[in-house]
């Protein structure tokens, strides 16, 4: 069903949940695993990306590796991709790259404000997805 997953990681704590059902999905359905971290631009105007601290290449590198390091303890094999740009079209773009099955994401609730459900990542990439998006409150 799940033949390939991609599991989209920052640094937030839902992320670090999600990977609970990420763990679940690829051991039932012996899914290929992809992990994918995106080093966001800075923006022009000054204001900061939605989360700061992944506009360090450095950052997402080490974030990649600790995320690496957890599944092959547990006997998982994931490939691992950095990619440069603005999360949510990133974030499908690689899902339609790799022909995922379904991306598992956190959601940081960062859409609270009618302005902002229209502007969050997950909202982006559920309704750009070439897949099933699974969201991990």
């Amino acid at each position: 069903m799940f033949k390939t997953v991609l599991f989209a990681i920052d640094q937030s704590r839902e992320a670090r949940e999600a990977a609970e059902r990420v763990i679940n999905i690829v051991q039932t359905y012996q899914s290929n695993l992809y992990l994918l971290a995106v080093v966001e631009p800075k923006e022009p105007d000054g204001e900061p990306p939605h989360s700061e601290p992944m506009t360090s290449p450095d950052t997402v590198s080490q974030l990649l590796q600790e995320a690496h390091g957890i599944f092959s303890e547990l006997g998982i094999d994931a490939k691992l991709i950095e990619r440069e740009g603005k999360p949510a079209f990133t974030i499908c773009d690689v899902a339609d790259e790799i022909d995922a099955d379904l991306i598992v994401m956190g959601s940081r609730g960062t859409g609270l404000t009618e302005e902002g459900v229209a502007d969050s990542i997950t909202n982006r990439v559920i309704n750009l997805s070439p897949c099933p998006v699974l969201v991990v409150p």
